[in-house]
């Protein structure tokens, strides 16, 4: 008789959290096509992981975490 299965969390996977890192520094330097850009690399899975993780740590979902350093970045000067 074979034991159930516990369910596996989805994994981030190396080239997600890579695009993930670019997004928020294209956040952070104004850049938001570049930002939209790495979001829309990131593969179904990584997303369900990075939102499960992000509901977990922080308590919010992704785009909550984007508009407020995007709020953030606003309200600091450029660096030029």
């Amino acid at each position: 008789m074979s034991k159930p299965t516990a369910a596996v969390p989805p994994r981030i996977s190396l080239m997600a959290s890579g695009e993930l890192r670019d997004a928020l520094t294209a956040i952070e330097e104004g850049k938001g096509p570049a930002a939209v850009a790495a979001l829309m690399a990131i593969d179904p899975e990584s997303w369900q992981a990075i939102e499960h993780r992000l509901a977990a740590i922080v308590g919010s979902d992704l785009r909550t975490l984007l508009l407020a350093a995007a709020e953030r970045s606003e309200d600091r000067p450029a660096l030029v």
